[in-house]
């Protein structure tokens, strides 16, 4: 085989790449291209979709209506709220600050009204703006639990324990001696047992907090029809997220407080 013949022999596989290449530009070039707005539509549909499922199953943004979970949590606060914890039977534990709906009268006018523009209107519907209407408290008490208020120290006791709040709740005053449990004026009731299926809940700032003890039937008070409990159902979740400001941004306090009260007999 002469020179001439060997280098007409090794023209082929150099050519071979360029005849592939040629091939797959036509490839490309056949590929439809979609236009950048049907992009942009298409990836805020599955945005809004992603949003509503996380509302309806996981996490919701909340703001905080006033003053009552303070020094914790300050009115206008956002938080977030997770929906996962009650599932599969799970019920609100003692210590639990947990977000629900008005169980009917808790609220005022001005406490349900929710953001006021069109746009943060939807995105309220879709979870991605903090929503208005409900409340924000502490479960104190569960299904059968007992509660009084108070022991010497101001303390209210769960089925004869006292909880130590004083890492996360702002006592009020009654007679110049701190009181966890004043708004009903005094520092000397009973409730419970609690009925199954509802909660006992009390905002940590005890002194400016419209919860569950300004709904109890007092020693003494006749025709009497407040109902001082929360149906478990009307619970959204459980706050585990303080997200605005960034200047307190965190979880939850932690508190274990209530790890030591007893299961009621």
């Amino acid at each position: 085989m002469t020179i001439e013949d060997a280098d007409a022999g090794a023209s082929s596989p150099l050519e071979a790449p360029s005849r592939g290449t040629s091939a797959t530009s036509t490839a490309k070039a056949a590929r439809p291209h979609i236009p950048i707005w049907q992009e942009t539509l298409i990836l805020l549909v599955i945005a809004v979709l992603l949003a509503v499922v996380l509302k309806a199953l996981f996490v919701q943004a909340f703001y905080i209506p006033s003053e009552s979970m303070e020094p914790g949590l300050v009115k206008n606060d956002r938080i977030l709220v997770q929906k996962l914890s009650y599932w599969g039977g799970g019920g609100p534990e003692r210590g639990d600050v947990v977000v629900f709906e008005d169980p009917g009268g808790w609220l005022g006018a001005g406490d349900v009204q929710g953001p006021d523009n069109p746009l943060a209107k939807a995105l309220e519907k879709i979870g991605l703006y903090p929503s208005g209407g409900h409340l924000v408290k502490r479960v104190v008490g569960v299904a059968g639990d007992t509660i009084v208020c108070c022991d010497a120290e101001g303390r209210i006791s769960v089925n004869g324990t006292p909880i130590d709040e004083k890492d996360y709740a702002r006592p009020g005053e009654i007679d110049q001696h701190d009181c966890y449990g004043p708004m009903t004026g005094n520092c000397s009731w009973t409730v419970g047992p609690i009925p199954k299926g509802t909660v006992f809940v009390m905002g940590d700032n005890r002194a400016h907090s419209a919860d569950s003890t300004v709904h109890m039937c007092l020693e003494g008070e006749t025709d009497c029809t407040k109902n001082p409990y929360v149906d478990t159902d009307l619970i959204v979740g459980k706050v585990f997220a303080l997200v605005w400001p960034l200047s307190r941004f965190g979880g939850g306090d932690g508190t274990d407080a209530f790890d030591k009260v007893p299961d009621a007999g």
